[in-house]
């Protein structure tokens, strides 16, 4: 009675701050778990479930098992002499009225700091007989206070959160078990009742209270079932959506396209494309002849040239007398697009600009007559970073949106290139129910192109990519020749750079990539590897003779410029960088990549560094070593991924597989709506179950404006809206 009074007016939206019973110290450490509300709280699901056997006396503990008991600890001690085992341990004496049981920890003489003699705690674990007496092994421990719950009568399933040293996992159940009661009733279910029965479902009221409280390992599989449904229907319906909205509602240019033109954009140029790049403009220039909004990824992997296939839809946007613009998410790689088409488009009429952040401050006189021209429609194709989406950038008669690297851009910046509103022309029929009136006004919008050379593992295209279409360069071009890959130790790096020098003694080029611009801010220079330290080492023992050059971002465009055009022309024989060579960055001669403290980048980020290689056409075999040392299991996996493999389609799915959905695409950073439940590519089925149902959904209700499906919209614009950029849609 008294802790119903206690809960008294709790709702699902009320701070845990305010939880009664919770300090702030506690509100605190579950905030930096994600946890701010009781909503929060409860859909904090556990990561598995462990069977917590009933609990009874210390003399009824199975001598070969799996046992449960609490008693008080009489005495404690530390044992830092190294056995045979070799491991520090920490040993406690725990007592009950039935007898005593001895317990001890490995590798965790920090517990002298919380287990002392007089603690009463509960202890689960393996039961063994040593010298005549139980002993527990590494077991689970809690300490025991005024409000523990009851021990169970019974065998039970125990939920295992994820925590933190400071917020164990049986702390955040107590406090889960203790406020769900109270929230369940609250808990209103976006979809019609028969919606769940008819797919063998529970309710999410039943879900919740199956999760947290199992009855049964079904029981638990069934909530996980429900609540990863929950969270994949309300993505589909999400990209479904914005699909709908694309076709229905928003109106672009639709480009003419004839064999001459064709022709005349191929002349420009100096290759032959392949059927792989032939395949894919056919359906890029199919798409750009219709009057909606392209909105199509263009996947391939490093070297396959999605920029040239690229170049050609802009070069029809033009052909058709309109703007063509190519955002790039770093300016060194926007230099990079801007010189090589230049130099392809030489002696055009095609009218070209680059326009960046950094190239030059936003109120100089060169800036304003480059933005005058813009907007006057004297540029055909401009390329630039984000600086693109700045008010100030007003087009002419923007017809097509190329945007390179689609990981690096936040969802809702395509919106930034839309145009007013106008009311469209032709009749229409009378609207039903549900659709919008015929006046709706259409949106100009140009089409947009996503380049990406991290390719996306096919089940992620159906999640966030659900409103896409997809583009695959299957092969690369016929001169490129396959990079041989290395991983070694720091112990081999004198070796590798002996090679390194020979190579480049015989007239090659090479880079070398390191973490760090200098010491400032990070470890040691001995235990970093930075450009400015590793530049004099490779001076004064490896290429004394050798010119040798250093790039990152912090240098000016033009500093930047000159130095990659000097390593372009062979001036530089070794370019010593950050990852801003991580793209882009085209030099036929450069035949040797090596990466230092690879351990500390991400698998697709190696991948394109090692692309920076092999791109020659005369036979010569390139060479990529990845100098590492990794302390983590993730870290020897992503070696492991990249020594074995060079195709990106592959490392996509092995990065999918160790990191997950939400560090794929970057959760944090970039806005791509977080999964609690739902594993993907392990919820495949689940995933086309989701999406043909988001599907059936919005074509019989397109804004969720039926009175059954409030709930699921209010739900959807809560929890995805701004993720999947659905505010800019409703």
């Amino acid at each position: 009675m008294a802790r119903s009074q206690t809960l008294q007016g709790l709702r699902l939206n009320t701070p845990l701050s305010l939880l009664p019973g919770l300090n702030q110290a506690r509100a605190l450490q579950f905030a930096r778990l994600g946890i701010r509300s009781v909503s929060d709280l409860i859909r904090h699901h556990p990561m598995r479930y462990e069977r917590l056997w009933a609990e009874g006396p210390i003399d009824t503990l199975p001598h070969e098992g799996v046992g449960s008991t609490r008693g008080t600890i009489t005495s404690t001690r530390v044992i830092t002499r190294r056995g045979r085992l070799g491991k520090p341990r920490f040993q406690a004496v725990l007592e009950d009225h039935t007898g005593r049981i001895d317990v001890t920890w490995f590798n965790s003489t920090y517990l002298q700091e919380k287990l002392h003699p007089g603690l009463a705690i509960r202890v689960h674990g393996k039961v063994r007989v040593h010298q005549g007496h139980p002993l527990m092994i590494n077991p689970r421990w809690e300490p025991l206070n005024p409000d523990q719950p009851a021990p169970p009568s019974a065998d039970r399933l125990q939920p295992i959160y994820h925590a933190t040293q400071d917020l164990p996992s049986p702390v955040i159940e107590r406090v889960i078990q203790r406020v769900l009661p109270e929230v369940l009733p609250q808990l209103n279910d976006p979809l019609p009742a028969h919606f769940a029965r008819d797919r063998a479902m529970p309710t999410l009221a039943e879900a919740f209270r199956m999760a947290h409280q199992p009855r049964n390992p079904d029981e638990a599989a069934a909530a996980r079932r429900r609540l990863a449904y929950n969270e994949l229907l309300l993505l589909q319906l999400g990209v479904t959506i914005k699909r709908h909205y694309r076709c229905s509602v928003l109106h672009a240019p639709a480009l003419r396209w004839t064999p001459a033109i064709d022709q005349h954009i191929r002349q420009r140029f100096p290759f032959t494309l392949t059927p792989a790049q032939d395949q894919v403009i056919h359906q890029i220039t199919a798409d750009l002849q219709l009057d909606r909004p392209m909105n199509r990824l263009l996947q391939g992997d490093v070297g396959a040239g999605k920029t040239v296939v690229a170049l050609y839809a802009m070069l029809l946007a033009v052909a058709n007398r309109k703007q063509a613009a190519l955002m790039a998410p770093t300016e060194l790689l926007a230099e990079q697009h801007y010189l090589s088409i230049r130099r392809m488009l030489e002696d055009s009429n095609v009218r070209l600009a680059l326009l960046s952040a950094g190239q030059s401050t936003s109120g100089s006189r060169h800036r304003a007559a480059l933005l005058r021209r813009i907007q006057t429609g004297h540029v055909d194709l401009i390329v630039g970073t984000q600086a693109l989406l700045a008010e100030s950038v007003q087009f002419h008669d923007l017809a097509l949106v190329v945007i390179d690297e689609q990981h690096r851009f936040g969802v809702l910046q395509r919106a930034a290139f839309r145009q007013p509103a106008v009311s469209p022309t032709p009749s229409h029929p009378a609207p039903s129910d549900h659709e919008p009136p015929p006046h709706t006004p259409q949106h100009l919008s140009p089409h947009h192109l996503v380049m990406t050379a991290t390719p996306i593992p096919r089940s992620l295209s159906l999640t966030l990519f659900g409103d896409t279409d997809i583009s695959v360069i299957s092969s690369l071009p016929p001169a490129r020749t396959p990079v041989r890959t290395r991983v070694v130790a720091p112990s081999q790096a004198d070796k590798v750079y002996q090679y390194l020098a020979q190579r480049v003694a015989a007239g090659e080029q090479a880079y070398v990539v390191v973490p760090a611009i200098d010491a400032a801010g990070h470890e040691t220079a001995t235990e970093l590897k930075n450009i400015r330290a590793h530049v004099r080492m490779l001076t004064d023992r490896y290429c004394p003779h050798t010119p040798i050059a250093a790039v990152h971002g912090r240098l000016k465009a033009k500093s930047r410029q000159s130095i990659m055009d000097r390593f372009r022309r062979g001036d530089t024989r070794i370019l010593v960088a950050t990852t801003v060579v991580e793209v882009g960055v085209d030099v036929p001669n450069a035949t040797i990549m090596i990466i230092e403290h690879a351990e500390r980048f991400g698998l697709a980020q190696l991948h394109q560094l090692r692309g920076r290689v092999g791109r020659g056409s005369d036979g010569r075999r390139s060479l990529c070593v990845f100098i590492a040392e990794p302390t983590t299991e993730e870290a020897a996996q992503r070696m492991q991924a990249i020594a074995t493999t060079s195709d990106g389609f592959q490392i996509a799915e092995r990065d999918l597989q160790i990191r997950g959905i939400g560090d794929f695409f970057g959760t944090r950073q970039h806005g791509a709506p977080p999964l609690r439940v739902a594993r993907i590519p392990q919820d495949l089925d689940l995933l086309q179950l989701a999406r043909r149902d988001a599907q059936s959904i919005v074509d019989a209700d397109p804004h969720l404006a039926a009175p059954d499906h409030q709930l699921l919209r209010q739900v959807l614009l809560q929890q995805y809206g701004e993720a999947l950029g659905l505010i800019d849609v409703a």
